[in-house]
């Protein structure tokens, strides 16, 4: 069976400590929920996520929806936003865990990855050297969240054309986007094959896209 992969980057800065870090594990509960529900993503998804403040966690490895576990998401109460090198480690996860296409086997359909941060890259010069390699993953949609007001928009835009801003991080505004993310990736798996890239639903009005 093919599989598509998903990859979450997931930011868990100081600036998530508290309110915003208990919404975002909420959130991400409620979707893989949602997605447990679609047998075609029982069939063929496959999520990681990694999470990145000063230190880049592998909090779950490339794993099947099926056996998927969610832990409980922490993060300090300060500290740096370290989302180059969490591109890096990134790069480094798809490069050796995407299957690629042979005579002997099919390869796994595009990957599909979803940023999410509330701040800015504190290691900018990493940040920008990695966005030409995360380009060339060839990934079948890249969206980019910025939560709340100190959230970067033009930085995310230099890395994808799909960006989107919340207002906030709060409990209903995650849900809301969480819920977006889950329709997004069950159309990534209805379109596999038949087109180059992923459509991406309407976001709901409390999602900004940004042009």
């Amino acid at each position: 069976m093919r599989r598509l992969p998903v990859y979450f980057l997931l930011d868990t800065s100081g600036s998530m400590f508290g309110e915003p870090i208990q919404a975002l594990n909420n959130a991400l509960s409620g979707m893989v929920n949602t997605l447990r529900m679609d047998p075609q993503a029982l069939d063929s998804l496959w999520l990681s996520i990694i999470t990145f403040d000063r230190e880049i966690k592998e909090v779950i490895p490339l794993t099947e929806l099926v056996s998927f576990q969610l832990p409980e998401i922490t993060c300090p109460q300060s500290g740096p936003t370290h989302t180059g090198k969490a591109l890096e480690v990134l790069y480094e996860k798809v490069k050796t865990e995407v299957r690629k296409g042979s005579t002997e086997q099919k390869g796994d359909w595009k990957p599909l990855l979803f940023i999410f941060t509330d701040g800015k890259p504190s290691d900018l010069q990493l940040y920008r050297e990695m966005i030409p390699k995360i380009k060339s993953l060839n990934f079948g949609a890249v969206v980019a969240c910025a939560a709340g007001h100190l959230a970067d928009d033009k930085m995310l835009k230099e890395l994808t054309d799909t960006v989107v801003h919340l207002d906030t991080a709060d409990s209903s505004t995650l849900k809301t986007f969480f819920k977006w993310v889950s329709d997004t990736i069950e159309q990534g798996n209805k379109s596999m094959g038949t087109q180059e890239s992923v459509a991406l639903p309407p976001p709901p009005a409390q999602i900004n896209l940004v042009i």
